[in-house]
């Protein structure tokens, strides 16, 4: 591992230790750095701040987790391997998830699914439109990306805040029940008008 990468994670670290005794507003850039016993330089050498720190541990830890998909992998698959991770770091991540402000995790968090759910709906034809079978347009395309991510950002904070939060596959049962359900109910509607 380069020399980056070492202070990088220790400065990492560091922050995840320092959020299991204190809330992340009450945790300051001295700390994470006296903590692993660095200093404001290193720190800013690398990151711009606080926030930035806790999007990169997001950003690394779940590209890691990530780094065994398969191609064949599907958008439940992804949801599967997200669900896992935060769920085996739920501690961490019902901190992060309540960190407000410019450049906090849950804007960061909900900038990635953004842009991973306009991945899916650009590969995906079942996004063209349902009346007229042409496809859609950019604004029709933004809007759905937008939507579907609040959505699944909403959902993962309500369940990942929950104290007693069920397992990650019943969640992902729950959300896929609902989503083809509402699906199957909305095609039939559909075909019942035409």
């Amino acid at each position: 591992m380069a020399d980056s990468n070492i202070t990088k994670h220790a400065l990492a670290e560091s922050l995840k230790k320092l959020m299991e005794e204190n809330p992340f507003d009450k945790i300051n850039v001295g700390d994470i750095c006296e903590k692993c016993g660095m200093n404001r330089k290193s720190f800013y050498y690398h990151f711009r701040d606080k926030y930035d720190l806790v999007n990169w541990i997001f950003d690394t830890e779940f590209i890691l987790a990530m780094s065994n998909k398969k191609p064949s992998e599907n958008a439940w698959n992804f949801m599967e391997r997200l669900l896992e991770y935060l769920y085996n770091h739920r501690d961490f991540y019902r901190k992060a998830l309540k960190i407000e402000g410019q450049n906090s995790f849950p804007e960061h968090f909900q900038e990635v699914l953004i842009s991973v759910v306009g991945e899916y709906i650009n590969e995906n034809v079942i996004f063209n439109s349902v009346r007229s079978g042409k496809s859609c347009s950019e604004k029709e395309k933004d809007f759905y990306s937008f939507f579907i991510a609040d959505g699944i950002v909403c959902a993962i904070k309500r369940w990942i805040l929950d104290k007693n939060c069920i397992e990650p596959n019943e969640f992902l049962e729950l959300i896929h029940s609902c989503i083809t359900g509402m699906a199957e109910k909305v095609h039939n509607e559909t075909k019942n008008e035409n």
